[in-house]
């Protein structure tokens, strides 16, 4: 077995910083009372990753990168579909859905180096749900009841 510890650690900060970019958002949901939080967002930020870095490491052209990366984008659309539920009169669960999605998109721009991208999915990701759900709150209590 031949390992290139240069290419361990430059995959391992990958998926750390995918990981940590994550965590935020994770602690937003979980602490929302979602049923997805602390560890499935950062599971999906650095398996996206990981597939990414398989990809890229592997294949040899950008058609088969693609295609990695749309089966990626596809499968978290699922996963993010099962955080979406009706109840009664609402639905819940679109914007944790939504997040979910973001931590591919995360995961795959880490895997490119484009960490400019990721950092800022990560912040607009996070700001919204605390931010917009607070104003979302604010502005539900201040309706008048019918």
């Amino acid at each position: 077995m031949d390992i290139d510890w240069a290419q361990v650690w430059y995959h391992l900060w990958h998926l750390a910083f995918a990981y940590l970019l994550a965590l935020p958002i994770g602690l937003n949901r979980e602490t929302s009372e979602i049923q997805f939080g602390m560890r499935t967002f950062p599971l999906v930020a650095v398996v996206t990753c990981g597939f990414m870095l398989v990809g890229i490491s592997v294949l040899d052209s950008t058609g088969s990168e693609a295609r990695v990366f749309q089966g990626l984008v596809t499968g978290i659309g699922f996963l993010g579909g099962g955080a979406i539920l009706k109840h009664r009169e609402s639905v819940i669960g679109t914007a944790t859905a939504a997040s979910i999605w973001n931590m591919g998109a995360i995961g795959v721009a880490t895997a490119f180096n484009r960490y400019e991208i990721a950092i800022v999915l990560s912040a607009v990701n996070y700001l919204t749900l605390k931010m917009v759900g607070r104003l979302k709150e604010k502005l539900s209590d201040e309706e008048p009841e019918h």
